[in-house]
């Protein structure tokens, strides 16, 4: 505990580092003050009614990462999204597209252009999705528009459009001149700041309403831990895959001859496989809302089947968090490229020809680890969720009525408790904390000050006033 504090103190007494914190934290409330100004021409009342009826539905999806502003319905409610869709996009297409694959391989001009083209995007997206939430939301009905019309309509693509475009600057200006990621720190901040309410519900369970245990608060929270220490083991694990490089003699100088690695981490794709795979089970939610949907009974009946705690949902969901994690890592890396680069520069791996072998070897541990990642992805998304809304095994052909007798209820029925501790939004949680801790961490190692970890304080730090 000493160390912690000992290093939370370095970071004040680093004048560059302070400064950036600072800025930071300024940028974050200025974000969290915007939350609460409402989208003009709606009826606040009447949205939160919609929206507490379909929190299952993809709205209550993506108010996950807006941080509550679309169950508010504020001016930031389209969020980050529109940017990440455009940045996941434009990562597509850099595969297909030479013209955006030279570009990425340019360095810092050509990262560059693919960020304004980024930009150009999102604010594209941003305009077509505010319009189709202002044609959705008339067609609602329920008097959640006060005055329907034209007006209406180009108000809310201004305000929408332009919160994002905000929300966009500010998760930049994060990111160049303050400490962390500054899109993965506002989309952390928006799931962090429902962690009061959630503490609330826990305290009202267990000492208001009286349908907790002690024991069964003390279970929770150890399995809290013990989840949040998984993911922390799984993130910074790595597969290292030792390379050798051969001696070179260039002019009089000889070059190479060093063994270094090259590291695979276990869950490449992060948190993008999770979110594919619960948008496109969020849409069939959705669709049961519509009068068309509920007047065609097996179409009725196979959309309730693939409902969230269903166990054919749960199914889908595993196969599309594994299908979409060898899908993002066959774009973020390339084996065959990779060996063709390692023997340009005359490296190998040891015991492998350079070549055509080298490129199998690294796509044989790389289907490896990633069957890896996608089980402990799968695995961190089902048992929150499990523990919060059961499994309706009992829901299941020829065995359900024996499993609705025999299994505990806690299991089939979940227990009931409506914290934020899902496993897209642990993922994210855990995994921004843990980049922004690295990344002050080699703020402090080079100025020779000890960081958070032990592994970090080579160097003991410097004992300094303000």
């Amino acid at each position: 505990m000493n160390k912690l504090f000992e290093a939370l103190g370095n970071i004040f007494r680093v004048p560059d580092l302070r400064k950036r914190l600072l800025f930071t934290l300024g940028l974050l409330a200025v974000y969290r003050l915007g939350s609460h100004i409402p989208t003009p021409g709606i009826n606040l009342q009447r949205w939160e009614d919609y929206m507490s009826s379909n929190a299952g539905s993809i709205f209550g999806f993506f108010d996950l990462f807006a941080g509550g502003n679309i169950r508010r319905l504020t001016v930031f409610a389209l969020g980050i999204m529109p940017y990440i869709t455009a940045s996941i996009i434009l990562q597509l297409l850099t595969v297909v597209v030479p013209t955006l694959e030279k570009l990425s391989k340019e360095g810092e001009l050509g990262r560059r252009k693919i960020t304004q083209w980024t930009r150009y995007l999102t604010i594209v997206l941003s305009v077509l999705q505010s319009f189709g939430i202002a044609q959705g939301l008339e067609s609602m009905g329920q008097g959640v528009v006060i005055s329907p019309g034209f007006g209406f309509v180009m108000l809310t693509i201004i305000s929408l459009t332009t919160g994002t475009a905000f929300i966009m600057w500010l998760g930049e200006q994060i990111s160049e001149r303050g400490v962390g990621n500054g899109m993965s720190l506002i989309i952390f901040t928006g799931i962090v700041v429902n962690l009061p309410g959630a503490i609330g519900n826990l305290y009202q369970h267990v000492f208001t309403i009286r349908d907790w245990n002690a024991l069964t608060l003390v279970v929770l929270i150890a399995m809290m831990i013990v989840v949040v220490a998984f993911v922390i083991l799984v993130e910074r694990g790595e597969r290292r895959i030792p390379v050798q490089y051969a001696k070179r003699v260039v002019g009089r100088r000889v070059m190479g001859g060093q063994s270094t690695h090259m590291p695979l981490k276990v869950n490449a794709g992060g948190v993008i496989p999770v979110i594919f795979a619960s948008s496109i089970l969020a849409f069939p939610q959705t669709l049961l809302q519509l009068a068309w949907v509920k007047n065609v009974p097996w179409l009725l009946n196979t959309l309730r089947s693939i409902q969230h705690g269903e166990p054919m949902y749960y199914v889908l969901f595993v196969a599309g968090i594994i299908f979409f994690c060898f899908f993002y890592v066959s774009i973020i890396f390339n084996p065959n490229e990779a060996a063709d680069n390692m023997r340009k520069y005359g490296g190998f791996i040891p015991g492998i020809r350079p070549g055509r072998n080298t490129a199998d070897y690294m796509n044989t541990i790389l289907t490896k680890i990633t069957v890896v990642g996608g089980i402990y992805l799968s695995i961190l998304c089902l048992i929150p969720d499990i523990m919060i809304a059961g499994i309706k095994l009992n829901h299941l052909p020829l065995v359900g009525n024996w499993i609705d007798r025999v299994f505990p209820r806690f299991i089939l029925d979940g227990l009931g408790v409506n914290f934020y501790f899902g496993g897209t939004s642990l993922l994210i949680v855990v995994g921004v904390a843990m980049d922004t801790i690295n990344q002050i961490e080699a703020q402090l190692i080079m100025r020779h000050y000890e960081g958070f970890t032990p592994r970090s304080g080579r160097i003991r730090g410097r004992r300094s006033s303000f």
